[in-house]
C-alpha cells in the first residue's frame, strides 16, 4: 500500500534494490546506475529510478520530463540528506512527477518530507499505512518557507 497524493492507493510500482537479482517486467523503480545503462532501452512510462542519499539529483536534469517517479532513499530515519535531495529536485531541476520517499518512512516525517516536495510515500512494512497517513495531518500549518508555501506565516500577520 502507498500514500500518494495524502490518499492511500495500490502500489503499481516494484522498487527493485538490488538488480543482480533481476528486474520484472512492469513498472520498475530501479537504482541509479542501472537506470542510466538501460534508460534508452525501457519504456519510459514503467522505467523509474531511485537515489540513494549520496547519490547527485543533478545526473537526472536532462530526464525530468520523462521521468514518471522519482524514490528518494531514507536508509536510517536519522538520515535526512534525501530531504535535501528531494527539494532540489522540485526547485532546482523542476521535476513535476511522483516524488517519492522509500526505506525507513516513518510518521513522524511525512509532513516534513511533504513540506520539500513529496508526494508519495512507502512506509515501513511493520507499519500501518492508514495509521501513518494521519501523519500528515500532525501540524496544521508551518512557520517557514517550503516548497508548498512560498512566503513565511509571519509574512501574512498584521
Amino acid at each position: 500500500m502507498l500514500i500518494k497524493n495524502r490518499q492511500l492507493e495500490q502500489d503499481r510500482w516494484t522498487l527493485v534494490r538490488d538488480v543482480e537479482a533481476g528486474v520484472p517486467d512492469g513498472p520498475v523503480i530501479v537504482p541509479l546506475a542501472y537506470w542510466k545503462q538501460q534508460r534508452d532501452s525501457r519504456a519510459a512510462a514503467d522505467f523509474g529510478v531511485w537515489l540513494a542519499p549520496a547519490d547527485d539529483p543533478a545526473e537526472l536534469a536532462d530526464a525530468m520530463a520523462d521521468l514518471p517517479v522519482i524514490a528518494l532513499d531514507f536508509p536510517q530515519f536519522v538520515d535526512g540528506r534525501s530531504y535535501s535531495n528531494g527539494r532540489l529536485l522540485r526547485e532546482r531541476y523542476g521535476f513535476a512527477g511522483e516524488l517519492r520517499a522509500v526505506g525507513d518512512v516513518l510518521r513522524d516525517q511525512l509532513y516534513a518530507m511533504e513540506q520539500v516536495g513529496f508526494n508519495a510515500f512507502s512506509v515501513r512494512e511493520d507499519r500501518n499505512p492508514a495509521q501513518e497517513l494521519a501523519g500528515l495531518q500532525d501540524f496544521s500549518t508551518g512557520y517557514q518557507v517550503t516548497f508548498l508555501r512560498e512566503q513565511a506565516l509571519f509574512r501574512h500577520a498584521r
